[in-house]
């Protein structure tokens, strides 16, 4: 029996299902299956709490097992480390960035002659922001004598 062919969900490609397997949905390509397979695990971790407390206590009992493997992990991959560490910091400044656009408190600044200038690769992300914790510089002009006073 020959089966129409579907869409894959992952690659949106054609493929003709197995005929071992009529209610196949994704195609034979290792790419999207191990994609299928990571989808169902990590589904089967959500619903599932004894199957994911058996994967837990795995994990566990590895690290256990391999107390040094991080470590070694990183001395040997420098350039994965610094990856690592740039990501980390992009992480860690998007996450400062969210919590300053979500930013609601307001301050009367009506009384204040200053202007406020945001400057940096991420001040378009701020659009929303009221409030922006900020190093501070403030010039003032020298007062210019008067006549009268240079004089005396």
């Amino acid at each position: 029996m020959v089966f129409p062919p579907r869409c894959c969900p992952f690659c949106q490609q054609a493929f003709q299902p197995s005929r071992r397997r009529p209610d196949q949905v994704v195609c034979s390509r290792p790419v999207c299956q191990a994609r299928r397979r990571r989808d169902y695990r990590r589904r089967k971790r959500r619903i599932d709490p004894e199957y994911a407390e058996v994967v837990r206590d795995s994990r566990r009992k590895w690290r256990e097992a391999h107390p040094d493997y991080q470590k070694n992990y990183w001395q040997n991959h420098p350039e994965a480390a610094a990856r690592n560490r740039q990501q980390q910091r992009q992480r860690d400044q998007k996450r400062r960035v969210g919590i300053l656009v979500k930013n609601t408190v307001v301050f009367d600044l009506k009384r204040s002659a200053a202007e406020v200038w945001l400057a940096g690769p991420l001040a378009a992300d701020l659009v929303k922001n009221t409030l922006v914790p900020s190093k501070l510089l403030i010039l003032q002009s020298r007062p210019t004598a008067s006549p009268s006073t240079a004089a005396s």
